[in-house]
């Protein structure tokens, strides 16, 4: 099977040749650099500039001439082997015979997503690395790849927020073509691709648009990135459709399962129909055969994205990154109060029990960080699989001035519960890489603009600037200890090492998220499959947590004691343990919770 998404951007090739098209409403000038040749163009009245070319064959170079002077790659690019400053290659997307013809995806509620860094989740940091990788991720119970963002950034390292060609797999990680083979061999192995897009800003090297398309941007809506992105002014509906098409593209033509979208609370829009819910509603339509899953980075914690149909079915958005969980729980674990976690520091196990139960802990409330800013809407008549949940991620993590995981912050007994409370709790999980054997190697915030010092430079001085507001680097000294982003070194440190997985501790801790993920396969997942009728929850004033989860034929409940003293709780003949701490006797109808410990249990619905 062949497979191409069509698209108004970029070079396209057609029975006539091929066709390239560059949006420039603002340029003057503008013509196509093509191979050794050179074409002027003219503009039609909405500012876009066409040329169709029998010359032109797949493997051309070619770039657009901006105004007589600035040469700049094509916004669309389908592949930039010479860094984001260089031309664009023509591709025949058509040319990769696929044979996964038959694959559909999965459901949802399956979902165990494993969050990757392709650049660093392997020695080689490739696609062709990580193809190694998926067979023993299938084994471990894992039924999701996320890969962080891709689209071409400059340099040859990065998280991928930096990217400013979001339609071209970057070089670094090898060709379009190795990308394919990657997602066509998880869905041999049954394993769902999904991919995190980046529709809020671009980085801060590289993008060309504001030389040639000053409209794609407005200052109406700034951005901790500058100017924000046009989605509602003059040229909008150019700028929403080159995002709508973007996210078809890694659908369609490289045949994703489901889409992460970064930071939507940042795209400002006064228009009519939002962006954020056409996006989705865009994708629904194209796409009506096969699952795919569409989950959202919003800090407003807007429950209107995630409404489900009258058959459970997702309206537009699948899921959300549930943020106040994980907020909740590192409070709760680690006593840490700063940044962020002021909103949960004052009564993280509330928060947490309310997460637990309804997805958001901010529901409407004021939010202490933000100045008292109402923050977030009702969202308990959501089911908790409108959440994606997880102890770390390569914010949480990368965040960190030393990018320490929560193994190296917490004790063992504490990670151990509240992986097991995590991972069997019915909201969707997702583990960050390595964290399934507690790696020992952090996950620091590295970039690579290396050809450009003063950016290197600003970006240092910014990254120690961060944390300036933080008790322990108010000391210049201390903030000086703080990783170079720009340092090779910093890239090196962050790459997970496989063999330790093989060694002591790491092994005991892999062997029980194996087990973990086990016992969610044949006891959770179906009750996610089952209609869910609503949740509950108790914090005790001695610090113990009791949630109730109400599907249409079972219930599922977590007892778990975070306090300093012993506690029994009282146990019904008609329910069984799914999982207990170590130490807790589930024989007995009253059961002692020891400090830090827990149990869960699963029964008949009343």
């Amino acid at each position: 099977m062949r497979r191409v998404h069509s698209m108004p951007f970029g070079a396209e090739i057609t029975s006539d040749g091929i066709r390239f098209a560059l949006w420039a409403p603002t340029a003057r000038e503008v013509s196509l650099l093509l191979d050794d040749t050179e074409h002027p163009l003219k503009a039609d009245a909405d500012g876009w500039h066409r040329h169709v070319s029998r010359q032109a064959r797949v493997g051309s170079r070619y770039g657009y001439r901006i105004d007589g002077n600035l040469v700049v790659p094509d916004p669309a690019s389908r592949f930039q082997p010479d860094d984001v400053h260089g031309r664009s290659l023509v591709i025949d997307p058509q040319s990769y015979d696929w044979s996964d013809t038959s694959w559909t995806g999965r459901p949802w509620e399956e979902t165990v997503l494993y969050e990757i860094h392709v650049g660093t989740a392997t020695p080689e940091g490739t696609y062709a690395g990580l193809m190694g990788k998926l067979e023993q991720l299938r084994d471990l119970g894992v039924t999701a790849i996320e890969l962080m963002p891709i689209g071409d950034f400059p340099g040859r390292r990065n998280w991928g927020y930096d990217g400013v060609l979001p339609y071209a797999p970057d070089a670094a990680y090898g060709s379009p073509e190795d990308l394919k083979r990657l997602v066509e061999r998880a869905h041999e192995l049954g394993l769902m691709m999904f991919l995190d897009v980046v529709y809020n800003h671009f980085g801060p090297s590289g993008n060309y648009l504001h030389a040639y398309a000053k409209t794609f941007f407005t200052e109406r809506h700034p951005t901790p990135w500058g100017a924000g992105i046009n989605v509602d002014d003059e040229g909008s509906r150019t700028v929403r459709d080159f995002f709508f098409h973007n996210a078809l593209y890694w659908l369609e033509e490289f045949h994703f399962d489901g889409l992460r979208f970064d930071a939507v609370h940042a795209i400002v829009d006064d228009g009519e129909t939002h962006f954020v819910g056409e996006l989705a509603d865009r994708i629904r339509q194209a796409i009506p055969d096969r699952h795919v899953h569409l989950v959202l980075e919003n800090e407003a914690n807007q429950a209107r994205w995630l409404n489900r149909d009258e058959a459970r079915r997702p309206k537009l958005h699948t899921a959300q990154w549930a943020d106040d969980i994980h907020n909740a729980w590192h409070a709760l674990l680690t006593g840490e109060n700063e940044g962020y976690y002021e909103d949960y520091a004052n009564k993280p196990l509330q928060h947490l029990g309310r997460s637990l139960a309804e997805g958001f802990a901010y529901q409407g409330d004021p939010s202490p960080h933000k100045g008292g800013f109402m923050r977030g809407e009702p969202s308990g008549h959501l089911p908790p699989s409108a959440f994606v949940a997880f102890l770390q991620n390569h914010d949480q993590i990368g965040n960190r001035a030393f990018g320490e995981r929560l193994a190296h912050l917490i004790p063992s007994e504490r990670l151990e519960l509240a992986q097991a409370i995590f991972l069997l709790s019915p909201q969707i999980p997702l583990l960050f890489m390595g964290e399934e054997w507690a790696a020992s190697s952090p996950f620091q915030f590295f970039v690579d603009f290396e050809s450009e010092p003063d950016l290197a430079k600003a970006v240092r001085d910014g990254r120690r600037g961060e944390f300036k507001r933080f008790k322990a680097f108010t000391d210049p000294e201390m903030s000086q200890r703080i990783p170079d982003p720009t340092d090779r070194s910093t890239f090196d440190n962050s790459r997970i090492d496989w063999s330790e997985a093989e060694r002591s501790p790491h092994r005991e801790v892999l062997s029980r998220t194996r087990h973990l993920l086990d016992i969610r396969r044949t006891e959770i997942v179906p009750l996610l499959k089952r209609d869910y009728r609503g949740s509950h929850y108790k914090v005790s004033p001695e610090n113990t947590l009791d949630v109730t989860w109400r599907f249409a034929e079972n219930t599922l409940r977590l007892f778990a004691n975070f306090g300093s003293a012993p506690m029994t709780i009282p146990v019904e003949d008609s329910v069984r343990a799914l999982w207990a701490s170590p130490g807790i006797d589930v024989s007995r109808t009253h059961l002692q919770l020891t400090p830090w410990s827990g149990i869960i249990l699963k029964g008949q619905s009343a």
